[in-house]
């Protein structure tokens, strides 16, 4: 069983998983945010710096392990899914082969991010946002929205002394954790965040056990 955390946003029920991705299980539909595939990949092209380059495979495994769980028949890329566009021409045989793999039969949806904003060629369809129902999916939040799905800012929250990846959450609009195995954060007080929020916005950590706490204000 995954674990999870179940709220009603804008009239839809949704689980907010453990596993740092977003199930709509009514319309059979995954939501993950912020790969960031090929980051090492990145770092060694523009800087020469050597990283271990096994994040991509075990941001790929765990995706793997998500779809194979839950079934979805559409999963939403919600942008930065690659660390830049050639990072997703100079994947592996293999990353490349366990993508396509995934992806399968499945609608699958890349939603543009600042990091990847050309169209990838691995199949799929590619789009600046989407609507689905009362829900509009984009990758950075913008002001005034109201069901609104976004990521970008790969927020973590802090709860007795622990820090994780957290979702973001009030009425109006919901901001995803980064999926990606290399990926840092930014603290769900930072300024940037709490302007978006109203006062009685949550943040849920992720983790084996889902924790809910009112975001700081």
């Amino acid at each position: 069983m995954i674990a999870s955390y179940n709220v009603t946003f804008c009239g839809t029920r949704l689980s907010l998983l453990g596993a740092r991705a977003l199930w709509w299980a009514e319309k059979a539909t995954l939501v993950v945010s912020d790969l960031h595939l090929g980051k090492s990949e990145r770092i060694a092209r523009r800087s020469g710096l050597s990283l271990p380059p096994y994040e991509t495979r075990d941001t790929l495994e765990r995706l793997k392990t998500l779809i194979n769980a839950l079934r979805p028949s559409r999963v939403i890329c919600l942008g930065d899914t690659f660390d830049d566009d050639l990072a997703g021409q100079n994947l592996t045989q293999t990353d490349t082969s366990t993508l396509t793999a995934m992806m399968g039969s499945l609608e699958w949806i890349w939603v543009e991010g600042n990091h990847d904003p050309a169209p990838p060629t691995l199949g799929g369809t590619a789009c600046s946002e989407l609507s689905l129902g009362p829900l509009t999916f984009r990758h950075i939040a913008t002001t005034g929205a109201k069901g609104e799905v976004s990521g970008h800012y790969h927020p973590k929250a802090s709860l007795r002394g622990h820090s994780r990846p957290a979702f973001l959450l009030d009425n109006s609009r919901l901001i995803l954790p980064a999926f990606g195995t290399y990926t840092g954060g930014l603290r769900s007080n930072d300024p940037t965040l709490r302007d978006l929020f109203a006062p009685n916005a949550i943040a849920v950590l992720t983790g084996p056990r889902p924790l809910p706490c009112p975001l700081p204000q």
